[in-house]
């Protein structure tokens, strides 16, 4: 209904102006009727176009002088509510939002010309640019910019949201703006110049805007376009009846039955109608199509659900009740089974509960559970009779706190660094061989103890349980066998001096003797008077060097013999090997030995028990001196060996020229009291292991290629040499 001015004649211009000069003289003395209409395209084009349809009414009814009251699409509520206007000529879907609110009735509707052809129903245009060659149909509109004309317009918003909502497009949702332009000429030109990339308008629209020469043809494309002989108008959706005449419920009626009838008779030749462009009026449609299209997008009327009674559920959806009620006797049936598994098996999960309860008390180590949180989650009865902490105490609390606070040396013990949170953190078990537990009374205990990650279904680590167990029994019988084996040791050494007692007691005569003569020579020389000083002070110098000398071995003697505290320092090898030849040297030369010391200088210390290991490197190489009796004294040669093994440990190899040990012996040479001699008790080899083993080191029998025997023993190097 677009106005064009251009194709007016001066005739009908001025028959205009004939009749405008009449309606104004005539409304000074008639009373007003005022017609609202909504301005979708602008004040002045509604005005002008609707204007000279209230001065054909005011002349056909010349009681009454009717006038247009231009409304935009938020004045139309208001107008209606307060009864500013007596008729209301707007879109379909306002009319019926009025209908249902305010009871505003329809007397005629519209009957458009298009093309010089009558049509009571418009539609939808949607429209892009010719030249956008990224929108073709309407499914491109995701993700684009639409612009409507306003959201209560049918034909400019309403009617393409229903087109879109049935392709899954919802144009609040799935576009990239929403934009309303207020007027269809507004859209227009949004689209034309490229500020939204879609627009919609009712239809004739487009086509009356190319007729002004305000756009150009084919400068839009329309999308999702339908096809109808009847309708000649291009359009993309559905076809709904035109606007409707209508009258509000404070106009006479007598007054609403006169408009009808003047509206019906109007000629399509009427200057009234040419002005509006429309082919005169007719009998109102149905607009239910109009009621579906509100209901369906949840606009008002319909955006408030109806009130639905009790008996309209049963009337409508008496089936469903049925089988509800079917459903329920079902359920009824099903929970009550249900409610009887569900007591079989609380009664089983008890029965298990017990079982495995009875199963954790009965044994005897110590067995409890951890959460992410480092708390306890439950325990057995053995941690309360170890430990004396009671499940009321330790569940839910903190295990770490409690249990495993202090270190032996009374220093903090921090949680970061407790195997059992490392546990279940990096999700690996793990065995503590020794570590202090603290019992409720404040005293510690020696325990063992394994933790292991616990895993819910899913595989998540969900905390750790712990398995310990008190060592103490087993550390006092530790050190009872360590205390034996000193003993043990001890009475090995006292025994090997005995039956070193000649040797050595021939080995202190030589020094004492020389010792003697050298006094007795010293006397003589100062009793001659006027004694020569130097052959005094030769004569004191071998008095003192032997008197060193015999201190020396009885030094050597004591400290071998004597009982030592446990106690571990940095021994050099080399000089221990020179300690205990200095005590075998007299059994050494008895016995026709050739020694052959092939000694590593650059060998680390090693942390050890001097005198044990002494007492080990003696028992090997007397065993060599014995072993080697047996062969032509030219042969006998003894070689004492000491080399590094990778950094880490010390090895030291005794070497005879001996027949060697049987085979069947050799299995069968650390045990005790297993001796190839006609004379000992086969105690030296297994005291010598136990040493060996109690300083981490070993003790074997190499006789590989070998003629005789080779007794190898290794060391650790002390901290102190690898820091160095």
């Amino acid at each position: 209904m677009a106005d064009s001015p251009a194709t007016r004649s001066p005739i009908l211009l001025l028959f205009m102006a004939i009749c405008l000069l009449a309606s104004s003289l005539a409304a000074a003395e008639t009373p007003e009727v005022r017609i609202g209409v909504l301005s979708h395209r602008g004040d002045e084009a509604t005005l002008r176009n609707w204007s000279p349809t209230a001065d054909y009414l005011s002349r056909v009814i010349p009681e009454y002088h009717f006038i247009i009251v231009s409304l935009d699409f938020r004045e139309i509520e208001p107008a209606v509510r307060d009864g500013t206007v007596d008729f209301l000529l707007v879109n379909p879907g306002i009319y019926v939002n009025m209908e249902v609110r305010y009871r505003i009735s329809r007397i005629v509707i519209l009957n458009n010309l298009i093309n010089n052809r009558a049509s009571n129903v418009f539609g939808g245009v949607i429209f892009t640019r010719s030249d956008r060659k990224d929108i073709r149909k309407l499914e491109d509109l995701r993700g684009k910019n639409l612009m409507a004309v306003d959201k209560t317009s049918l034909g400019g918003f309403q009617m393409t949201w229903k087109e879109l909502e049935k392709i899954g497009i919802n144009p609040y949702e799935d576009t990239e703006s929403l934009q309303f332009g207020g007027t269809h000429d507004a859209v227009v030109q949004a689209v034309q110049h490229g500020k939204a990339d879609v627009g919609t308008v009712r239809t004739g629209i487009l086509e009356n805007l190319a007729e002004g020469g305000t756009t150009a043809a084919g400068e839009f494309r329309i999308l999702g376009e339908k096809k109808n002989a009847r309708y000649p108008f291009s359009h993309s959706t559905q076809l709904y009846p035109e606007w409707p005449f209508s009258q509000l419920q404070h106009t006479p009626a007598q007054l609403a039955r006169r408009v009808a009838v003047a509206l019906l008779q109007m000629s399509p030749l009427e200057p009234a109608a040419q002005w509006g462009e429309y082919a005169g009026w007719t009998t109102p449609l149905e607009y239910q199509p109009v009621h579906d299209l509100l209901r369906d997008l949840h606009l008002p009327p319909y955006d408030r659900p109806e009130r639905f009674t009790l008996s309209d559920a049963i009337e409508k959806y008496w089936y469903w009740l049925l089988i509800t009620m079917a459903f329920l006797l079902f359920m009824l049936v099903m929970t009550s089974w249900v409610v009887r598994l569900n007591q079989a098996l609380k009664k089983s999960k008890s029965m298990l509960e017990r079982q495995h309860n009875l199963i954790l008390d009965s044994v005897a180590d110590g067995i409890y559970g951890v959460d992410l949180q480092g708390n306890a989650t439950f325990i057995n009865k053995a941690v309360t009779e170890i430990t004396g902490w009671r499940a009321k105490d330790l569940i839910g609390a903190n295990q770490h706190q409690l249990l495993h606070h202090t270190r032996q040396d009374g220093s903090p013990n921090p949680g970061t660094e407790c195997p059992v949170y490392l546990t279940f953190r990096e999700g690996k078990p793990r065995y503590v061989e020794e570590d202090l537990f603290w019992r409720r009374d404040g005293n510690s205990i020696p325990v063992e103890y394994s933790s292991t990650p616990i895993r819910n279904e899913q595989g998540d680590i969900v905390g750790s349980v712990v398995v310990f167990r008190d060592i103490s029994t087993r550390k006092q019988a530790a050190e009872a066998d360590r205390q034996y084996q000193m003993e043990l040791a001890h009475v090995a050494r006292l025994s090997t001096m005995g039956e070193m007692a000649s040797g050595m007691a021939h080995e202190l005569n030589q020094p004492l003797t020389a010792i003697a003569t050298s006094a007795d020579a010293c006397i003589r020389l100062l009793e001659s008077g006027t004694p020569p000083t130097d052959k005094v002070i030769d004569v004191l110098e071998t008095i003192s060097t032997q008197a060193r000398r015999a201190g020396g071995i009885i030094q050597q003697l004591r400290q071998f013999v004597r009982k030592e505290e446990p106690r571990h320092t940095q021994v050099q090898i080399n000089q221990l090997i020179e300690e205990v030849l200095l005590l075998l040297e007299p059994e050494i030369r008895k016995a026709g030995i050739r020694v052959v010391r092939d000694l590593d200088t650059e060998i680390p210390l090693v942390h050890a028990q001097h005198i044990q290991i002494d007492q080990v490197t003696l028992n090997l190489i007397r065993n060599a001196i014995e072993a080697m009796s047996e062969i032509d004294e030219g042969k006998r040669i003894l070689t004492l060996r000491t080399r590094s093994a990778g950094g880490n440990a010390v090895i030291t190899s005794i070497e005879d020229t001996g027949p060697g040990a049987d085979r069947e012996l050799q299995d069968k040479l650390f045990d005790p009291f297993v001796t190839s001699k006609s004379h000992g008790m086969g105690l030296g080899l297994s005291i010598s292991m136990a040493i060996i083993n109690a300083h981490n080191g070993n003790l074997y029998y190499d006789a590989q290629g070998h003629k005789g025997a080779i007794f190898r023993f290794t060391l650790p190097v002390s901290e102190a040499s690898n820091e160095q």
